[in-house]
């Protein structure tokens, strides 16, 4: 079992301090230490995952008060005009984000950043030893779960989702791809935001400011994840320079592909797990996080959303590429559109392993999920 109090003491291990200065987590925390204790029917491996995984996350936020306050000029950064791609899952995100970041007037979160913020080391401009540990979680993720080469690129250098800059709040949707864990997902959507949102930008200025110290200048973020498509109108009150680009594919084509994802990653942490409960699962609260964002513009047309489809990502890249940078009102420079190319040559789907996987192997319908998604695919794929 997990023990809350054993989990904020752990938190604090490795500070010069004996408490948190901000405490508005653990109330998020407690009610996740509940689920994983009482819903998602963990194996010994699941509570291990779970328990450094949380002692991480409490020592990046400790991490973070400590940095602080030798660096009081963190708090001062400012998060301008951020970039936020969104979109179900399996809907070319991935690809887009990576692309466009490697044009260098762009700010993008990378794997080893995200999944440890707080640098190990005092100095960490010329060596940051975060990189090897980053590495090393990989090759050990792939040794755990062997099916994910084909489902995710994961390099621990290649910008990644801010979603797991939130899960430091412990309200964000991570911990559900890890375990069934339905009644914390419930009560995630009915709590109030704006604290995860907080903390979002708090480790944002953190790795700005990491950033700044290599000599970065870029002045936007590039940040991805289709999280925010349930919480639009926190998005915009955390960021409203923000500017939106969604990206549409069938869930048809969708949800048997995350599903099969979504039960690799849980697979090996319970000795019960219900394929088709946790397709469902995901099913249900991506239609809700649609519909969501969906309402939002409905009731907000000025809101600067870009809407982009997965075969457009694929088939026109420099089409897609282009119509993102007029919309965001940024200069596609010659050499900047050289490098995503040779990103994208480098980078082919092909060089992976094949993703094997069938709908019914998840109890889902392509019929169903037609129907269930209805409302989405006569908005935006059935024009």
């Amino acid at each position: 079992m997990l023990e809350l109090e054993r989990l904020l003491l752990e938190g604090l291990a490795h500070s010069p301090a004996d408490h948190y200065r901000d405490t508005v987590f653990i109330g998020p925390l407690s009610a996740l230490v509940d689920g994983l204790n009482g819903e998602a029917q963990l194996n010994d491996a699941g509570y291990d995952f779970h328990r450094n995984r949380l002692i991480g996350l409490l020592r990046n936020r400790k991490a973070l008060e400590d940095w602080t306050d030798r660096h009081p000029e963190i708090a001062d950064e400012v998060i301008f005009a951020p970039i936020v791609i969104i979109g179900l899952p399996r809907t070319g995100t991935t690809l887009m984000h990576r692309t466009v970041a490697t044009d260098d007037s762009l700010m993008a979160p990378l794997w080893y950043e995200v999944r440890q913020p707080a640098p190990l080391e005092q100095d960490f401009v010329d060596h940051d030893a975060r990189i090897a540990v980053a590495k090393a979680e990989i090759d050990a993720m792939l040794a755990t779960m062997p099916g994910l080469a084909a489902i995710h690129p994961m390099d621990a250098l290649a910008p990644d989702e801010e979603v797991m800059l939130l899960e430091h709040s412990f309200m964000s949707t991570v911990p559900e791809c890890y375990g069934y864990l339905p009644h914390y997902e419930q009560w995630l959507k009915e709590q109030d935001q704006a604290p995860a949102y907080d903390c979002l930008v708090a480790m944002l200025r953190f790795l700005q400011w990491q950033k700044r110290q290599r000599g970065q200048r870029a002045r936007r973020w590039l940040l991805k994840t289709p999280h925010h498509l349930h919480f639009p109108d926190q998005l915009f009150r955390t960021f409203p320079d923000a500017v939106v680009v969604q990206s549409h594919r069938e869930p048809r084509e969708v949800m048997p592909s995350y599903a099969s994802m979504m039960c690799e990653l849980a697979a090996p942490f319970t000795d019960k797990l219900d394929k088709a409960a946790m397709a469902d699962h995901w099913v249900g609260k991506w239609q809700r996080g649609l519909a969501a964002t969906q309402r939002y513009r409905e009731q907000h047309p000025e809101a600067p959303y870009l809407d982009l489809t997965f075969r457009e990502s694929l088939d026109q890249p420099e089409t897609m590429i282009a119509r993102l940078y007029e919309f965001a009102g940024l200069e596609l420079r010659p050499e900047a559109l050289a490098e995503m190319q040779r990103w994208r040559d480098f980078n082919l789907r092909e060089n992976r392993p094949e993703h094997h996987y069938t709908a019914a192997e998840f109890g889902l319908d392509p019929g169903q999920l037609d129907q269930q998604f209805l409302a989405y695919r006569e908005r935006y794929l059935m024009a």
